[in-house]
């Protein structure tokens, strides 16, 4: 879900009390101090965005709020890696629609039938798989997806370290 979508539906079928606005603004600022003090990237994350900005344009469609993809990208030096990005907030619907991945195709002006997207989640998955992208899924061992959703999946890794060398067997 987008920022709009989860705190529209904390406030009215949740019953948390404060407004959808403010809502998203408290969890933002939450994740921001965390954020601020440890950036909890998946293992390999770092090497594995410059290894692949090296060689394609990298574009990034996220579910999390604007405010924060700004703030994870230029802390942990990985801004310049990207040439666009686009936070759920900034299209018409999250996760698992394919909006947010048809917009940055868009933003790189590629067809999305042209794009990889690179996943763990389940919405995720789903949503660049309705973008028609091939769908790489990185596994988190924590959190994995939905089988359902991993069914959906062109290429399945254990370890984001996997993603360059399975991109270029593609290519």
């Amino acid at each position: 879900m987008s920022s709009h979508e989860w705190s529209r539906y904390m406030h009215d079928t949740l019953g948390v009390p404060a407004e959808p606005d403010e809502i998203s603004a408290i969890v933002v600022e939450r994740l921001r101090g965390r954020f601020e003090r440890e950036i909890p990237f998946m293992p390999h994350a770092p090497e594995t965005v410059r290894t692949l900005a090296e060689t394609c344009p990298l574009g990034l469609a996220s579910s999390s709020n604007r405010p924060l993809i700004d703030l994870i990208l230029e802390r942990s030096g990985l801004a310049p890696c990207f040439r666009v990005t686009v936070s759920s907030e900034e299209v018409g619907r999250g996760k698992p629609a394919p909006d947010v991945y048809l917009e940055a195709a868009r933003r790189l002006e590629a067809q999305p039938t042209a794009c990889a997207a690179v996943e763990d989640a389940t919405n995720g998955i789903r949503s660049a798989h309705a973008a028609e992208m091939t769908v790489f899924v990185v596994v988190h061992p924590e959190f994995p997806p939905a089988p359902d959703a991993l069914e959906l999946a062109d290429v399945v890794l254990d370890s984001l370290a996997d993603l360059p060398p399975a991109i270029s067997r593609l290519a």
